[in-house]
């Protein structure tokens, strides 16, 4: 099973044999225990649940604690789940380490982006604003007119105005692998992923990565 929680440890680039520099984000990969294993007997659908972080008993609840007592696990911060693939197998009470990725494999890093709070429509979605000339003194970063004519006499549901920015789940898909370093339990990814250093990532198989690789003919 190709799946690991982790933290963002921040970005940097690695050099490859000829010299070229890589931009890398470089993250802190489990080790995870497996608290969960649901069948499709049992359950209705095949999944594993992961745990992350080792924290002391007093940050869970009674009925985490008793969960993760199940398999005579520590106390985990995190529990994720992920689904499985048919030929995947797993037990619980497993630890999964770093070196279940190899350099080469292509992956999908989910997380929650940085909150920006408040923010108008330039930046939230990139308008361009009213015009810089022509007497205008406070339209600049304006959204300009919102509405219709006599239809539909309202504003349509779900138009771009200001508000809330960030702080929601994102997933970077098809990011390399390019490092495993499994004696500090550290993976490094080629570019950016979400959120900011020690954000909680999730990194899984790229469900494109098949798709991906027929269009590049490997």
């Amino acid at each position: 099973m190709k799946a690991i929680l982790g933290r963002k440890v921040g970005m940097t680039q690695v050099f490859n044999e000829r010299g070229e520099a890589t931009p890398v984000t470089v993250i802190e990969a489990g080790p995870c225990h497996v608290a969960r294993v649901n069948t499709l007997e049992r359950d209705g659908y095949d999944a594993v649940q992961l745990g992350f972080e080792e924290v002391k008993p007093q940050r869970l609840s009674s009925g985490e604690k008793g969960h993760l007592a199940r398999n005579e696990l520590p106390s985990l911060r995190h529990l994720r789940e992920f689904r499985l693939r048919k030929s995947e197998q797993v037990e619980e009470g497993q630890r999964i380490l770093v070196d279940v990725f190899e350099v080469g494999d292509w992956v999908d890093v989910v997380g929650v982006s940085k909150g920006r709070g408040t923010a108008g429509v330039v930046k939230r979605h990139g308008f361009a604003g009213g015009p810089k000339t022509r007497g205008q003194s406070d339209r600049q970063r304006a959204p300009g007119a919102i509405g219709a004519c006599a239809f539909p006499g309202r504003v349509w549901k779900g138009h771009r105005m200001a508000g809330h920015m960030g702080s929601v789940r994102v997933t970077a898909q098809n990011l390399r692998v390019e490092m495993i370093d499994p004696e500090r339990n550290l993976l490094a990814v080629r570019g950016s992923v979400p959120g900011a250093k020690g954000g909680l990532l999730i990194i899984k198989q790229a469900r494109k990565s098949a798709e991906l690789a027929k269009r590049r003919g490997e």
